[in-house]
């Protein structure tokens, strides 16, 4: 697989489900919110059904098949329970994501490695059913070496860390968290695996991650449903776009 000049963008829409289960009422709808980020120009839409239903329900996920014309990228944890929604739905990808229940989001990459012999088994009907397979990690080459074997299609490497050093002022730290996720997308590509990045990414810190060739789609959520309550989403989302492509453009100059 070689770099490319596309960068797609998914929108994470969880987060306008926790606003309206915050109140229990039945809006704002995260089902609209995905038709209009669609509007906007969202390539896809991440919707994360958690085993604790804190967000995004069960429900949300089959009104989203049923609406979307964009694909559905379906996080969840690698439970018996998940697998077999996920295997009912047949959304177009399945990330797998690590879940602690006592988290606010999620906290870091899926532990492969270790797992390795587990999560090949269990992604092996995923696959067999048509979807494709990602796989949330760290930028760790033990980690990617590990998803490879197991047979997904997609790492998504975790921009958190990243993000977090910019907000604290760590400049340094962000700088070489950077250059880990550059080394390392460029390490999943030439094994073959097409490489997808987010977590925590904002208007300030995108541009640096948009413009490494080898990163195909940025999954992006919380920032952006922050932004819309001041921009609206169409607005929101543009921008986003708008900085993205202009950094890629300006990486492939």
């Amino acid at each position: 697989m070689t770099a490319t000049s596309v960068l797609r963008l998914g929108m994470n829409i969880d987060h306008v489900a926790t606003v309206r289960n915050a109140r229990g009422s039945a809006y704002p709808d995260p089902i609209r919110a995905a038709k209009l980020a669609e509007e906007a120009g969202a390539d896809g839409i991440t919707a994360h059904l958690r085993e604790d239903r804190r967000h995004i329900t069960d429900d949300d996920i089959e009104r989203l098949v049923a609406a979307l014309s964009v694909p559905l990228n379906f996080e969840m944890a690698a439970t018996d329970e998940m697998q077999s929604i996920a295997l009912r739905h047949k959304p177009h990808a399945v990330c797998i994501v690590p879940e602690k229940r006592e988290e606010r989001t999620t906290e870091g990459g899926l532990e492969v490695a270790r797992e390795e012999n587990k999560l090949a088994h269990f992604i092996a009907p995923l696959r067999e059913a048509g979807c494709r397979v990602s796989i949330f990690i760290a930028a760790d080459k033990r980690q990617i070496e590990a998803a490879h074997r197991i047979g997904a299609a997609v790492v998504e490497l975790h921009t958190g860390a990243y993000c977090d050093f910019h907000a604290e002022g760590d400049f340094a730290a962000r700088d070489e968290e950077l250059k880990r996720l550059t080394e390392m997308a460029a390490f999943a590509t030439d094994l073959g695996l097409e490489v997808h990045a987010g977590h925590g990414l904002t208007y300030d810190t995108v541009a640096p991650i948009a413009a490494l060739p080898q990163i195909v789609e940025l999954n992006i959520g919380h920032f952006l449903i922050g932004e819309a309550i001041f921009r609206g989403i169409k607005p929101a989302i543009a921008e986003m776009r708008r900085l993205m492509d202009a950094a890629r453009a300006e990486a492939s100059a």
